[in-house]
């Protein structure tokens, strides 16, 4: 039977050995490989470098032949991206879900590819399957992109699709993978919890998610809580004590509070990706959920429970706590109940941090922090705030 997901699923392991050697063979790929590892002299001396780099990779990649082979590869690299990047990794919540079972995990969203990466990496040191990633198609530009994507078990959402018809085909297609992922295949699933990352630290669900994976749905037959309750969703709450890219994201939101509106430079989401990975992120705490019921009637009530949940675990830094205090005044009153982990980073370093950014970006940049506060204070979720992170 022909395969309904062959465009957009991430690669089978049979296929891994052909991807490979498109990848060696794609020069764009190799010569952007040798700007990362030889920096200048990749540009100075790009007949040089090119063959060199070739060379190496070979090598490195002759032993991998399947998907698994693949990933535990690229977790050498984020083993010292964890060393090098951050000040501590840590994780609650997976003692009550089964490693042997598939779940379909929502998680805010702040950065692009360490979200999911920081995700996978918690399952995978806790002895559950690694994920299924959603990625959307805008950040795909180059074809050796897509392939280092599905090769690392991503599979694409078409968000370039055009017009009513065509952009409902490939939902309801992306939803019936999704299911099929989690009830077929018993594979796990990452989607971000919106389109985009939530660039001003408000972290909220978009129902139109929701609606999106419940396209596969039998209306006449699957009872709208029965099917939510089949996808095993689980809410998935990412915190960062410092974010990377805030002196970006600042500077777009202030753009866009100025002018009503911002574009985009021609490479901007792969820079954002390459800050994000090599970036300073302080602490970074990952907090699974509870598995979702069948006890919704509608999108939007299931998207106020994921609210709930990733509001209520984040883990808040004391970077967080500063720029509230920035932003309403040292003064102000905090509930005692709101739990903060230990910080590595001095409040000195932090405002300095802030000072150094543009006058008119340094509110915005505040607001990026002070929101996870904001959060907990509006739902009234301080008292069930996580007691560690």
């Amino acid at each position: 039977m022909a395969d309904p997901f062959s465009d957009i699923r991430p690669y089978h392991d049979e296929e891994v050995g052909e991807v490979l050697l498109r990848l060696l063979s794609d020069n764009e790929f190799i010569d952007a490989l040798a700007r990362l590892r030889l920096g200048a002299v990749a540009r100075a001396l790009p007949w040089l470098a090119r063959p060199l780099v070739r060379a190496g990779l070979r090598r490195q990649l002759q032993p991998l032949t399947t998907v698994h082979d693949v990933q535990m590869f690229i977790k050498g690299y984020m083993d010292r991206m964890i060393e090098d990047s951050t000040a501590g990794f840590s994780v609650s919540g997976l003692d009550k879900l089964d490693p042997q079972s598939s779940y379909l995990f929502i998680s805010n969203h702040r950065d692009i590819a360490m979200d999911p990466a920081f995700t996978n990496y918690a399952l995978h040191r806790a002895g559950h399957q690694t994920l299924r990633i959603a990625i959307g198609d805008n950040l795909l530009t180059k074809p050796w992109v897509s392939d280092l994507m599905r090769l690392n078990k991503s599979f694409i959402v078409r968000r370039s699709a055009k017009g009513p018809r065509e952009l409902l085909a490939a939902s309801r297609q992306l939803s019936a993978y999704i299911r099929h992922s989690i009830q077929e295949d018993n594979a796990p699933v990452w989607i971000a919890q919106r389109e985009g990352r939530a660039k001003n630290g408000v972290d909220r669900t978009e129902p139109a998610i929701i609606k999106m994976l419940t396209l596969a749905r039998d209306r006449k037959n699957d009872d709208f809580g029965e099917y939510i309750a089949g996808l095993r969703i689980v809410p998935v709450s990412i915190s960062y004590e410092l974010d990377p890219c805030d002196a970006a994201k600042a500077a777009e939101l202030a753009q866009r509070a100025l002018h009503g509106s911002y574009e985009k430079a021609e490479h901007e989401d792969v820079e954002s990706i390459g800050l994000g990975i090599t970036g300073g992120k302080g602490r970074v705490h990952v907090s699974f959920g509870s598995v979702l019921g069948s006890e919704f009637d509608t999108p939007e009530a299931v998207a106020e429970e994921i609210d709930r949940q990733v509001i209520r675990d984040f883990c808040l830094h004391p970077s967080n706590l500063q720029a509230y205090s920035a932003l309403h005044g040292e003064d102000t009153a905090l509930p005692d109940q709101l739990y903060v982990e230990e910080g590595s980073v001095s409040a000195e370093a932090f405002a300095g941090r802030i000072e150094a950014l543009p006058e008119a970006h340094r509110e915005f940049a505040l607001g990026i922090y002070a929101n996870a506060v904001v959060s907990k204070l509006d739902l009234k979720l301080q008292q069930e705030s996580p007691t560690s992170c």
